[in-house]
Formats: structure tokens, C-alpha cells, sequence
């Protein structure tokens, strides 16, 4: 048993991860400021094991009280995408990056910590070669620059693991419709046509329920996984946009999709390897397919453009 600091404890990833940490035996400290007004982690607070804070991941005082006799800390209070990074760059750099420092100099000598990256770092990649946790980073927007110097400053701190995660999707008690198969698969059901604009550019996804298993994996082969970087995706799934819709539209055929203008601002076009994660044991375990036949159950219950960061 382990006792764990989730920052952005309540947010999408979250609030997936501290239910399979408490389920774990874990004890759970969940700090999260609540922005978004859902209402995740209340199926938790029976649960002796989890402390809830609400509360400001830059607050120095707060970080400095709950940074105390933890084993580990997974900071996943994020301004996440390119375009909330843009609307608000003074949140964006204060809690993407100055707050990950600060927790850093914060913790203790024996805390490990899971850092959650984007593989968006890769920017722009080279046509059907696989990006890998050695090729360069090439981060373009404002959100994958922070992003990527965090990392590179927790890295640097040692007794760390750094996640490069691909694009997730599936349910989550914080949902968000604004992540790309999550939108997509909305749009379909809600029979609505879709214009995708770079329509041939590729990025690699995974669900986020693998996403949680992935934290876990990393805290229970700590020691031989320490100090390194992972993609964490699902390797057959390495699709454009345009794959994407295809593959939506085999469980809902009146789904209509066509090319349109727009442009990417993290310039994402590339496949991605998740091979090292999978020499140590970890595979997901959703598929695209079941990610979508999900969603598709989901979406009889969210409404249209109910849950977004934007």
C-alpha cells in the first residue's frame, strides 16, 4: 500500500485514476480546484482512504502541508490543449509548469513521482517512421512547449518516470467531448457531418481507462523503470483523422465525413512506437473499437457540447 498526491485529482484522467488507486488499497490524497463544475470523485468519498482537498495546485503553503510522508506524486493538474493554453497562458504556464516545479523542490527524498506528458511534443513527424521516446521533440504549441520543459525538469530531479501520452478517449466521470474520438464519435451519433480539416495528418490514441492501468504499472515496476521516458498509446492504432472516421463509421454507417479547411496548432503528424513500455509488461487493455461502441453508449446520456475544456 502506498500513499499518493493526485493533483487534477477530479479532472478527466483523474477521475478514472483515483477510484482504481483507492480499489488498489492505496491511500489517496485528491487535490483539484473543481473548475469545470462536474461533480467527479463522489462515488470515492466513502472511501476511509481518500483525503479530498479543494485547492490551488500553485498554493506554495498547501503544497508544502500535503507533501508529507507520501511514496508517490502524479500531477495531473493541467491547463490540457493547445487552445485553452492560448485563451489563458498566464494559468497555462503558472500550472503547467511553475507549479510542477515548485512540487518538485517541495517533495521529499524518498517520494517517487509519474509525470503525465503529450506525445504532441513530436510536433511535426517523418512520413511512416515511428516516433520514439529518442527521436527529437519538436513542440509547436504553447501547451506542448510547457509540457515538454516540465518534463525535462522532472526528469532532471531523478526518481522519476515520465508518461508520453497519446490521444485519449472513452468515458470518464469528468468527461470531455472536446478530445478528438470523443468528438468525433458525438458528432456521428448526433448525425451531425463532419469536415475534417488535415484530414491525412496521423496521431497514435489510447483510452483512458489504460491510461490509469499505465500509472499503476509504472508505480509497482518503479525501480526498474525509474528515471526514463514512455509512450504510452495503443500501437495498432496509429491513424489519421480521415482512418479515424472510417473506423467510426462501421458502427454507425449513416456517419457522413468530408474534407474542410482548418489547421492543427500543435502541427500533430505522426505514428508513434510504444514498444519500450511493452518490454516491461505493460499492454493495454480497449481498443479503438471498444472505445468507440463506449462512447456511442455515452453519448444516450451526455448532451451535445455538455463537457469540454474549451
Amino acid at each position: 500500500m502506498s500513499r499518493i498526491l493526485v493533483t487534477g485529482a477530479a479532472g478527466y484522467i483523474g477521475s478514472v485514476l483515483v477510484p482504481a488507486l483507492l480499489q488498489a488499497d492505496h491511500e489517496v490524497i485528491a487535490l483539484d480546484n473543481f473548475m469545470y463544475g462536474q461533480m467527479p470523485l463522489l462515488d470515492c468519498c466513502y472511501n476511509k482512504k481518500l483525503a479530498l482537498i479543494v485547492g490551488d495546485v500553485r498554493d506554495e503553503k498547501l503544497i508544502n502541508k500535503i507533501t508529507s510522508n507520501l511514496n508517490f506524486i502524479i500531477p495531473l493538474a493541467c491547463i490540457v490543449g493547445a487552445r485553452a493554453c492560448d485563451q489563458n497562458p498566464i494559468a497555462a504556464r503558472t500550472i503547467n509548469l511553475e507549479a510542477i516545479k515548485m512540487i518538485m523542490r517541495k517533495r521529499g527524498r524518498g517520494h517517487y513521482v509519474i509525470f503525465p506528458n503529450t506525445n504532441s511534443g513530436y510536433g511535426i513527424g517523418q512520413n511512416d517512421i515511428h516516433c520514439n521516446e529518442e527521436s527529437p521533440l519538436n513542440p509547436i504549441s504553447l501547451y506542448a512547449q510547457l509540457k515538454v520543459e516540465a518534463e525535462q525538469f522532472v526528469l532532471r530531479s531523478g526518481n522519476t518516470i515520465a508518461l508520453r501520452l497519446a490521444t485519449v478517449f472513452g468515458i470518464s466521470p469528468r468527461m470531455r467531448t472536446d478530445l478528438l474520438v470523443n468528438e468525433m464519435v458525438q458528432m456521428a451519433v448526433n448525425n451531425n457531418p463532419v469536415k475534417i480539416y488535415e484530414p491525412h495528418a496521423k496521431r497514435n490514441y489510447i483510452h483512458v481507462r489504460d491510461i490509469a492501468r499505465a500509472f499503476l504499472h509504472c508505480m509497482q515496476n518503479f525501480e526498474t523503470m525509474k528515471d526514463q521516458v514512455y509512450n504510452v498509446g495503443l500501437s495498432d492504432a496509429n491513424l489519421s483523422k480521415w482512418e479515424l472516421c472510417e473506423e467510426i463509421q462501421k458502427q454507425i454507417p449513416k456517419f457522413e465525413f468530408s474534407e474542410g479547411e482548418g489547421e492543427d496548432p500543435d502541427k500533430r503528424n505522426y505514428i508513434v512506437s510504444n514498444a519500450k513500455i511493452e518490454r516491461t509488461g505493460f499492454k493495454p487493455q480497449f481498443s479503438l473499437q471498444d472505445g468507440i461502441a463506449e462512447l456511442i453508449k455515452g453519448y444516450q446520456i451526455i448532451k451535445q457540447n455538455q463537457f469540454s475544456n474549451l
